[in-house]
């Protein structure tokens, strides 16, 4: 029996182990295993959220073992350190507790396709003192550091009432997760003061958004960008365009002009990488921000026995442009890998890998959402935003909820959704 190995549970690793599972696992046809450092998922898109304690991912998050039985593939947690690709074995690193001891030792495991899903992290570019002082939202334990900072400062405020310093917040990065940050913050603190925290309001935050280039949302069309800015401005935040940052210490930012940002918080949202031990793995060729190049089925260029999806695969369209590495790219992918493995193992012809931009939203908390739909489907963009934005952004998020559980579980989790807000806070506050 054939064995599949997918290193990574992200959006993309987990909807494909979840339909070859069903579709291959469970009847037997061949051994599914996915590998993870941790053990639960949780939509990246949704870590602003976390952050800021506007949702709580112990309602959302999915236990990777708990969904390995139930569709019919296996959970291995560790952290992939290097491919044998003479032996056709992944080996992962050890299993360590909270104390530092060792209670699972190195690992080997043989696979007979592998497909690397791991995902990107944050990329700092080498810029002094950021990975020192700043936070950068690439997993759940990074938004809950970035929250319990937050609620510590809030709590200052509301004990210490004439405290005459406002919590000063300094993002960089203009891209989605910096603009969605921003204006959910502001959100939050509306929240807060419902729940205790009556000293503290809008002016006691102060959130600055830097971005390098001349506008925010440089991926998205022009008239959106403006719309967003105009949107995180009229709410509070200050939003500086050109304004690249040389260096980060314990008191702010320092930026190419001269200037200093004084900032209590720090979050690095700028530019993202494929995490550095996967530069050039197994003689595998990858790019310089450690993406794997593959080809038109999604294999490396240097191995079809193993593949990669999501944001650390490197996929050149023919028309030249790199496909970009968002949600959308991660599940169109895993759906060609799991039509092109199926191929595989039925010795049938696999299907070449197209990306369709259907388009970006962004949402600005509770405020607005904008965006624009169907990039390249009508020749153009359908700009959207209010209420009917928001709802398509949601969806997304139904979508892959959709992928994973299914249609019938799906509802009922939207329905145990609705009740929640009757009965749980709409604040995570610890």
């Amino acid at each position: 029996m054939k064995k599949i190995v997918v290193v990574g549970g992200g959006a993309g690793g987990l909807e494909l182990v979840t339909k070859l599972g069903r579709k291959l696992g469970r009847k037997k046809k061949a051994e599914v295993i996915l590998i993870d450092r941790d053990t639960t998922h949780l939509w990246k898109p949704l870590l602003h959220e976390i952050a800021v304690g506007t949702m709580d991912e112990g309602v959302d998050a999915v236990s990777y073992r708990a969904h390995a039985i139930a569709n019919g593939f296996h959970f291995r947690v560790g952290s992939l350190t290097e491919i044998d690709r003479d032996k056709q074995q992944v080996v992962l690193a050890p299993v360590l507790d909270g104390d530092g001891v060792e209670y699972i030792p190195a690992t080997r495991i043989d696979y007979d396709y592998l497909v690397l899903a791991i995902g990107s992290v944050s990329n700092d570019f080498g810029t002094p003192g950021v990975a020192q002082h700043c936070i950068f939202l690439d997993s759940p334990a990074q938004a809950h550091r970035f929250r319990n900072k937050l609620l510590h400062r809030f709590l200052r405020i509301q004990r210490i009432p004439d405290e005459p310093d406002c919590v000063r917040i300094a993002i960089v990065g203009g891209g989605a997760t910096g603009v969605e940050l921003s204006a959910e913050l502001h959100h939050a603190v509306a929240e807060f003061h419902n729940y205790g925290f009556d000293a503290v309001t809008n002016e006691h935050l102060k959130v600055t958004l830097l971005e390098a280039g001349p506008r925010i949302l440089p991926a998205l069309p022009e008239r959106i960008s403006a719309a967003a800015t105009q949107e995180l401005t009229q709410i509070g935040v200050e939003v500086k365009l050109s304004t690249a940052v040389t260096s980060a210490d314990a008191l702010g930012l320092h930026t190419s002009t001269g200037e200093t940002i004084p900032a209590d918080l720090m979050v690095w949202a700028a530019g993202i990488k494929v995490p550095d031990f996967m530069a050039n793995i197994a003689g595998l060729e990858t790019n310089r921000i450690n993406q794997l190049t593959v080809n038109e089925f999604l294999q490396t260029t240097k191995d079809p026995a193993i593949f990669a999806i999501g944001d650390c695969a490197s996929f050149t369209q023919p028309n030249g442009t790199k496909v970009p590495p968002r949600a959308q790219s991660a599940h169109q992918m895993a759906s060609t890998c799991y039509r092109n493995l199926n191929a595989l193992l039925d010795n049938k012809p696999m299907h070449s890998y197209v990306y369709r931009d259907h388009g970006s939203l962004v949402s600005l908390a509770n405020y607005s959402t904008v965006g624009s739909l169907m990039g390249n489907l009508t020749g153009g963009s359908l700009f959207i935003e209010g209420r009917i934005a928001r709802v398509v952004y949601i969806s997304l998020y139904r979508m892959h909820q959709i992928a994973v559980h299914g249609l019938a579980k799906t509802g009922l989790m939207m329905l145990a959704g609705r009740i929640n807000r009757w009965l749980r806070p709409r604040l995570k506050l610890h």
